[in-house]
């Protein structure tokens, strides 16, 4: 878990990460994993980033990602380095109990029930997002809901076009015990990675969020 005013090393890894596969950079992303597990990331830590961010920015940055992924620890065996696995998931339910998981993790992630005019129109895609992203996914006990908000924050906070889904991430990080003077963190090393488009993107939605709840 975070502390009260900062990430530790491992946690400012994650939004790198995050932005360099959503971009599809893999320079940057075989940079940016480094860094990571030098910071203490576990192998599983690393890949579980990788699956859940396909949910964010499709299976085939996903896929690519998992490849580098492979190929950062095949480079780092041969330096004689041996990254700690780290622990596979618990057995998460199915059926309709996944459902119900689902929609109470959508709930409490996001501060109340999740429902509009878009839901009733694509009632398919309110399932899925219940059912598959905040059940399938963020069941999966192998990494915490703060790691994988950065991760989604980093991710989105790459790709243009997506600013009011990040800020709905930027509220929920916060709503899962990130603070705005971690968030900022966050922006610092995007920008320290190069990835300065998304370090003001997230700036962006931060003080956007900020500014709704002062009012």
């Amino acid at each position: 878990m975070a502390s009260e005013q900062s990430l530790s090393s491992k946690q400012q890894s994650i939004a790198p990460i995050a932005a360099a596969m959503a971009l599809g950079d893999m320079l940057q992303l075989d940079a940016a994993l480094n860094r990571g597990l030098d910071a203490g990331l576990t192998v599983s830590d690393a890949k579980e980033i990788l699956v859940q961010l396909y949910a964010y920015t499709g299976f085939p940055r996903s896929l690519n990602a998992l490849n580098q992924l492979m190929k950062v620890l095949d480079a780092r065996k041969q330096r004689g380095i041996q990254d700690p696995v780290g622990r596979e998931p618990a057995p998460i339910p199915t059926g309709s109990e996944l459902l119900t998981l689902g929609t109470a993790n959508q709930t409490k992630l996001l501060g109340g029930p999740v429902k509009g005019p878009l839901f009733e129109f694509a009632p398919a895609i309110d399932d899925f997002l219940k059912r598959h992203l905040f059940g399938a996914i963020f069941a999966r006990d192998n990494l915490d809901w703060q790691s994988r908000e950065l991760a989604t924050v980093g991710a989105l906070a790459a790709m243009p076009g997506v600013e009011s889904q990040l800020l709905s991430h930027i509220a929920v990080s916060m709503n899962v015990g990130l603070t705005a003077a971690q968030l900022r963190q966050v922006a610092d090393a995007l920008v320290k990675a190069g990835q300065a488009d998304a370090a003001r993107r997230t700036q962006a939605a931060l003080e956007t969020h900020l500014a709704g709840k002062a009012k």
